[in-house]
């Protein structure tokens, strides 16, 4: 009865109107969530160091204050300190006023756009005013990636390897501890791979090819254990919910392109909660910075990955438990004699 009645005109009709509904919702989601941080990117206290003694850095400071809540300041007593901080990947740059004039440095490896940002508000109204401003990239973009293209059009396939090795594992059948295995080695691997392309073959990330395959290993761990521990716990919609929270919020919120601070609050903040900005973040800094400020959002990664897996476990231990207690309660249905 539910199949004819799924297949007469107005279970057709309900089913139509559903999907009519349901697509451009979806759609106008899709858009808003990638087009509107895109088209609200500018700096929201950005971090940037000024060095120099205070009678001196006064008329800089002044001069950044215009641009209302922009910069968040950082102060340093002279050019080493801000080459440490930026190093150190407290701030995106600085401006150290000496003797012979301004210098503004800026780490484009941390964000190219940031870098570019820091010239258009630093060095050109100072060249306006006839003050040229030396600028110096303390921690620069490989040459092979100067623009940072590579390394943000990175962070999408190991989400989307992610979700495809959770989704994988669950549809084989995959239970316990032998999703946790497959998950676990499935991410090793990509780990391996992407170091492969990205450092050894393209070159565009230059630290320490382990560390790096470390990063992209763990950034697939944390999708992947995460699909498969909703949808051991939800069933096949959980991979649905996984894989829109990564691809819907995770990517366009991670920040990649330019930096968490230049997207509109809190989506910047939101984005290196969820594995995408998390990753990027993480890759940036133990490929060009030594792993500096990589504790946050390694234990980001971590924290998903360790959930997911754990999801993964439970759910086999609930299915394994409700399947125990299904003879017993026909049993006690049987009538005896």
């Amino acid at each position: 009865m539910s199949t004819a009645s799924a297949t007469t005109p107005a279970g057709n009709a309900r089913r139509l109107i559903a999907t009519a509904t349901l697509v451009p919702l979806l759609a106008a989601l899709a858009l808003w969530a990638f087009a509107w941080p895109a088209a609200r990117t500018a700096p929201r206290d950005l971090p940037l160091g000024i060095a120099g003694p205070a009678a001196a850095t006064a008329q800089v400071e002044r001069q950044l204050a215009a641009h209302e809540g922009a910069f968040e300041i950082h102060h340093y007593a002279d050019e080493a300190a801000a080459r440490d901080a930026i190093e150190d990947r407290t701030v995106y740059g600085a401006v150290v006023v000496t003797a012979e004039g301004p210098e503004l440095l800026t780490a484009s490896a941390a964000s190219p756009v940031v870098a570019q940002l820091l010239q258009q508000a630093v060095a050109a109204p100072a060249a306006a005013d006839g003050t040229q401003v030396r600028t110096v990239d303390v921690v620069a973009a490989p040459a092979k990636d100067p623009r940072g293209a590579a390394l943000n059009a990175g962070v999408l396939p190991l989400a989307l390897a992610g979700i495809a090795a959770g989704a994988v594992v669950t549809s084989v059948g995959l239970r316990g501890t032998r999703a946790v295995a497959a998950l676990a080695g499935a991410s090793a691997l990509v780990g391996a791979a992407a170091a492969g392309i990205m450092d050894t073959w393209l070159g565009v990330v230059t630290g320490d090819w382990w560390a790096e395959a470390g990063v992209f290993g763990l950034a697939t761990l944390a999708v992947s254990g995460t699909v498969a521990g909703l949808a051991a716990c939800l069933g096949t919609a959980g991979i649905g919910v996984a894989s829109g929270v990564i691809m819907l919020l995770g990517n366009p919120f991670s920040g990649a392109p330019s930096a968490p601070q230049m997207l509109p609050e809190p989506v910047g903040a939101i984005g290196q909660w969820l594995p995408p900005g998390a990753s990027a973040t993480l890759l940036r800094s133990v490929a060009y910075f030594d792993g500096a400020a990589a504790s946050g959002p390694a234990l980001t990664l971590a924290w998903w990955a360790a959930l997911g897996l754990a999801a993964v476990l439970l759910g086999n231990a609930l299915r394994a438990r409700a399947k125990s207690t299904e003879p017993a309660a026909e049993r006690e249905l049987v009538p005896a004699g």
